[in-house]
C-alpha cells in the first residue's frame, strides 16, 4: 500500500521574506492522516488556519498566496514544492508573519528541513487526484499567448518552456520534461532559484516589495547578464525552477496529482485558474489510493524509496 507521510518531530527555522525584507520564524510540525497541509498565522489571535487548496490561493501576482478572513500567507510555492517533492501529505506550518521565508530561493533549504524533521509513513492509504480527460487554460494572444494543460498519465510528469529575450536566459535551455518516474526531485529539480531583473526588482522596491531580495536568495539579472558570482546551479537553471514553481502551485490542489503537466509561459495565475478548471469538472478527476504496489504509479513508488533514502 502506498501509505500517506508526515514528518517525525517538530523543526524550527529562520529566515527573511523576500517581498517583506522582515524575519519569519518558521515552525513545521507532524500532523495526524487526512489532516493535510495547513499553514497556520501563529503571530494573530486568533490563530487563523489555511487549509492548502486551490480555492484559497487569493492573490497570484509574483507569489501564490492563501487568503482567509482578511489574513494571508504568500510565498507559499515553494515549500509546497518541497512538501510534494518529499511526498508529505499531512503537516503544520507555523508561521509568525505573513510571508513564508524565501531561505536561499529554491527549495532545497526546505528539503533541508523535512529531512532534518525525519519523515514517517502512516498507515493510511494515500489519496492521488487522477485527471481523467484533458484541461487547458489559454491566456493572450500570438506571441503573448501563455497557457497550461493537464492530461491524463499515470505518473507525474511536467514539460514546461519559457520565453524572456534576455541574452542570460536565451543562453541556456528553455524548455524542461520532469518525469517522476526517472529523475529525482532533491537532486533534479530542489536547488534551482528563483530569478529576476535588476531593474524590476529596482520597480517592486519602489512600491514595498522584494525588500528582501538579494543575490542570497535570487538569480539576478541586469540588462546583459547574470550578476550572481557562482553563475547557475543548473544548466538549464531558470526553466527549472519554474518546474519547481510548478510543483508546488499544483500541489495546493491538497492531494499528489498522476497527470501529465504541460506549459508555455505559465505563472501562479495560470496554474491556479487549470486547477479550480479541473476542480469544476467532477467528471474529469478522481480521488484513487493504491493498496497493490505493482499497481501504483511507479514515480511515487520511486518517491517512496529514493526520497525516503535520503531522510
Amino acid at each position: 500500500m502506498l501509505k500517506q507521510r508526515t514528518i517525525k518531530q517538530l523543526v524550527k527555522t529562520v529566515g527573511i521574506g523576500l517581498h517583506s525584507g522582515t524575519k519569519v520564524e518558521l515552525t513545521l510540525r507532524p500532523a495526524a492522516p487526512d489532516t493535510g497541509i495547513v499553514f497556520r498565522r501563529v503571530d494573530l489571535n486568533p490563530i487563523v488556519d489555511f487549509h492548502a487548496s486551490a480555492t484559497v490561493v487569493g492573490d497570484t501576482r509574483l507569489a501564490s498566496t492563501l487568503v482567509k478572513d482578511g489574513a494571508k500567507v504568500s510565498t507559499v510555492e515553494h515549500l509546497m514544492s518541497a512538501c510534494s517533492g518529499l511526498g508529505i501529505d499531512n503537516l503544520y506550518i507555523d508561521v509568525d508573519a505573513e510571508e513564508i521565508p524565501i531561505m536561499d530561493g529554491s527549495s532545497a533549504s526546505f528539503v533541508f528541513l523535512l529531512q532534518q524533521a525525519g519523515l514517517e509513513e502512516q498507515n493510511t492509504p494515500k489519496k492521488f487526484i487522477r485527471v481523467k480527460k484533458p484541461i487547458e487554460i489559454r491566456e493572450g494572444e500570438g506571441a503573448n499567448e501563455k497557457w497550461a494543460r493537464l492530461e491524463p498519465y499515470h505518473g507525474f510528469k511536467l514539460d514546461f518552456f519559457i520565453e524572456f529575450n534576455h541574452p542570460a536566459v536565451d543562453g541556456t535551455s528553455q524548455r524542461a520534461l520532469v518525469d517522476f518516474g526517472q529523475v529525482s526531485y532533491i537532486r533534479d529539480v530542489a536547488r534551482a532559484r528563483t530569478f529576476g531583473f535588476m531593474q524590476d526588482v529596482e520597480a517592486l522596491r519602489a512600491i514595498g516589495l522584494a525588500r528582501g531580495g538579494s543575490l542570497e536568495n535570487a538569480i539576478v539579472m541586469d540588462e546583459f547578464r547574470i550578476l550572481n558570482p557562482d553563475g547557475l546551479r543548473y544548466e538549464d537553471e531558470f526553466v527549472r525552477h519554474k518546474i519547481l514553481d510548478a510543483i508546488g502551485d499544483l500541489y495546493l490542489i491538497g492531494h499528489p496529482l498522476l497527470a501529465s503537466y504541460t506549459a508555455h509561459k505559465s505563472g501562479h495565475a495560470l496554474n491556479n485558474q487549470l486547477l479550480r478548471a479541473l476542480l469544476a469538472q467532477p467528471e474529469a478527476y478522481e480521488i484513487v489510493s493504491f493498496d497493490d504496489l505493482q499497481a501504483a504509479p511507479q514515480s511515487y513508488v520511486r518517491q517512496s524509496f529514493r526520497e525516503w533514502a535520503h531522510a
